[in-house]
């Protein structure tokens, strides 16, 4: 039973690994006055998943309440695969929270790289929203109107 457990584990892991990837590559690929708009969201998210009975499973249909994992990530990155920014947003920061929480006090140590991997996708998040707030004032100026 013990080896059936760390199967289930490690193929999760990889498969939480393989998303990672893709919802990486989505957080670039969107346009560049969605990153303030993700960080809020991704914001919102997590503070919707810390409320709920069980943070780990955020996303998950209520009648599915009691598997092994949840199926937030999926549903999140099925949504942040998206054509459409605003639901590609909506997934990545659905993504975001249920795969935080789900890996948060995991004792297993490549879902702690996988939560660090998260922490820095968050991060990453932020100081491009960060950049986009300050390059419109930056630019205005620097421009030759700013003469005084």
């Amino acid at each position: 039973m013990r080896l059936v457990t760390h199967l289930i584990a490690v193929n999760r892991e990889i498969r939480l690994r393989r998303q990672l990837a893709d919802i990486e590559r989505v957080v670039l690929a969107l346009p560049v006055r969605a990153h303030a708009d993700l960080q809020q969201l991704v914001r919102r998210e997590m503070e919707q998943a810390a409320a709920c009975d069980f943070p780990h499973l955020y996303g998950t249909p209520p009648e599915e309440r009691y598997s092994t994992y949840g199926h937030g990530p999926d549903i999140g990155l099925g949504k942040a695969r998206s054509e459409n920014p605003l639901i590609a947003t909506r997934g990545v920061a659905l993504w975001i929270a249920a795969v935080y929480h789900e890996t948060l006090d995991s004792r297993r140590p490549g879902m702690e790289e996988l939560h660090r991997q998260i922490l820095r996708l968050m991060r990453q998040i932020k100081e491009l929203s960060a950049s986009e707030r300050r390059e419109p004032t930056a630019s205005w100026m620097s421009g030759p109107q700013a003469v005084a």
